[in-house]
């Protein structure tokens, strides 16, 4: 280890840069908790998981652990140089950033082809076959993440010297990002035609509604998964230009996409629903027995 430098050199726009990105942090990491802790208790409470349930459970803690990791690594990078810093902290944060970037983005994919295996109606006998078995299958999807998460991070260290295009695609961020967009043109073509067939039909369909709706969701994180995608393949481009206001605005994006999905998943699963009504509704009492008990002293 170097000599360890504690002299803080934050300017004016690194403490603005830090304000923002804390307060982005911190609600990511709020949100992506509260799917943790409504995905163990109601684990606790029906004594087993689903499919679904296991992928968002692992989705929040990589997307919490991921959001931990890139602020501890931004405010430091921010206060300290790193040349004068502890030279052994640099490649920890690297492996670590790596490790939770790459784990959160396999963990959207396998959500993404979850919901399309499930949601979509094809003959196809690999489809149906994948259909029948997709419950047993999930377990292994996520355990492929984390082994291919951990693959990248040794990637990582061997690519350093290549151009910055090699470097993105040993990541294999761009295979993630292509079974997102395989499984969204697949998924979206399947709803899109359904709804074709209800409306030639005039067929009155009660989960008609809730097609629309899924397409309406699934597509949001279709944009959202490849802005994020972009931001990453951006932020290696400008890693290297010091307070450029494009380094900025990626990493606000980059921190946005954690929490503006989780609160799509949040609002559109009605387990997390109830649970944000029924905070609501514990909050409401909470001031009525306050307001009752001021109400009765004071009388």
């Amino acid at each position: 280890f170097q000599q360890v430098n504690t002299q803080f050199n934050a300017t004016s726009y690194d403490i603005t840069v830090m304000l923002v990105i804390t307060l982005q942090a911190f609600a990511g990491m709020w949100i992506n908790a509260f799917i943790v802790a409504v995905s163990c208790l109601t684990w606790v409470k029906k004594k087993s998981f689903n499919s679904s349930e296991k992928i968002l459970l692992f989705l929040g803690c990589s997307r919490f652990w991921f959001l931990c990791v890139i602020w501890a690594y931004t405010i430091t990078s921010m206060i300290f140089h790193w040349q004068t810093f502890i030279s052994g902290v640099t490649p920890i944060f690297s492996l670590l950033l790596c490790f939770s970037n790459s784990s959160n983005m396999w963990a959207s994919a396998c959500l993404y082809v979850f919901y399309c295996v499930k949601i979509a109606n094809f003959r196809h006998i690999f489809f149906i076959y994948l259909k029948v078995k997709i419950d047993r299958i999930v377990p292994w999807l996520l355990l492929a993440s984390v082994v291919l998460s951990l693959v990248m991070c040794v990637n990582e260290e061997m690519s350093k010297q290549y151009s910055p295009v090699l470097y993105i695609c040993s990541f294999g961020f761009s295979i993630a990002f292509m079974i997102v967009i395989f499984s969204a043109l697949l998924l979206l073509f399947s709803l899109w035609r359904h709804k074709c067939k209800m409306q030639t039909s005039s067929a009155k369909d009660l989960s008609m509604d809730s097609h629309i709706k899924a397409m309406k969701s699934l597509l949001s994180f279709f944009i959202i998964y490849g802005i994020n995608f972009t931001c990453l393949i951006l932020t290696m481009i400008y890693t290297s230009r010091e307070k450029n206001p494009m380094t900025f605005l990626l990493l606000v994006l980059q921190y946005a996409f954690p929490s503006v999905h989780s609160l799509i998943l949040i609002f559109s699963n009605p387990v997390y629903g109830l649970a944000v009504k029924g905070g609501q509704q514990y909050k409401s009492t909470v001031y009525l027995k306050m307001l009752l008990y001021l109400l009765t002293e004071t009388t």
